[in-house]
């Protein structure tokens, strides 16, 4: 557990003991269980996750289980992550409030919206119209003023916008792409699933040095589906 919690979470926590919101009560179950207990302590993090309804991303008929301990199929063979992964990536890739972030692999629109939270700006890349429509619509109304979307390949980043303080990619490719290490600015840092999905994966956290320089850190495996090319 945390030592400190802040006020928006006392507040929060005391809502959802003395209110009739089920949803309020499986975020908040989401939030013990999954993401504090496991060890996440960064507080921008919990509050970005508290203040962020999750079951606004899935598709009607995952509502329900859009609090469990799992990732979420969304359609066109894309699934939306398990909260810990988000919460454990995004922590990973220490993001601090003046950052400009891609993402790769826009999904559902869920991790945008978290990154939004907790820094200046964030483009997403999303390679099937489809899913960066409905990934638009779910942010559309909402406080995500500082979110670019963009359809398109990822495994070209973002030229036009490059260089990023920190780049997320949501889905894994066989290799890491040299193209998004190339939008990295120095000292930028980038968290990126990598593997076969038939076989074993791993995430891997990229810290880009002076010039072409890079160093890389495995740190957890995981399961992702493949990146996909145009």
């Amino acid at each position: 557990m945390i030592n400190k919690i802040s006020l928006s979470t006392i507040l929060f926590l005391l809502s959802c003991k003395y209110g009739n919101n089920d949803y309020s009560l499986l975020k908040k179950n989401m939030l013990e269980d999954q993401i504090i207990a496991r060890g996440i302590k960064s507080q921008a993090i919990i509050d970005a996750m508290l203040e962020i309804d999750r079951h606004m991303f899935v598709p009607d008929h995952q509502k329900k289980n859009a609090y469990s301990d799992r990732p979420l199929p969304i359609g066109y063979n894309q699934t939306i992550s398990q909260p810990y992964i988000v919460a454990y990536m995004t922590e990973k890739l220490k993001v601090e409030r003046n950052h400009k972030v891609l993402e790769i692999g826009t999904g559902s629109g869920y991790q945008a919206a978290i990154l939004s939270k907790l820094c200046k700006d964030v483009y997403t890349i999303e390679i099937i119209p489809e899913l960066a429509q409905i990934a638009s619509k779910a942010l559309t109304g909402q406080d995500f003023n500082n979110i670019s979307f963009k359809t398109g390949d990822g495994y070209n980043g973002w030229v036009e916008e490059a260089p990023f303080d920190r780049i997320i990619v949501t889905a894994a490719p066989d290799k890491i792409p040299e193209k998004l290490i190339d939008q990295l600015k120095p000292d930028g840092r980038m968290i990126i699933p990598v593997g076969d999905p038939l076989s074993m994966q791993y995430l891997w956290v990229v810290t880009k040095q002076e010039g072409a320089r890079y160093k890389k850190q495995k740190i957890l495996p995981v399961r992702f589906v493949p990146m996909v090319k145009e």
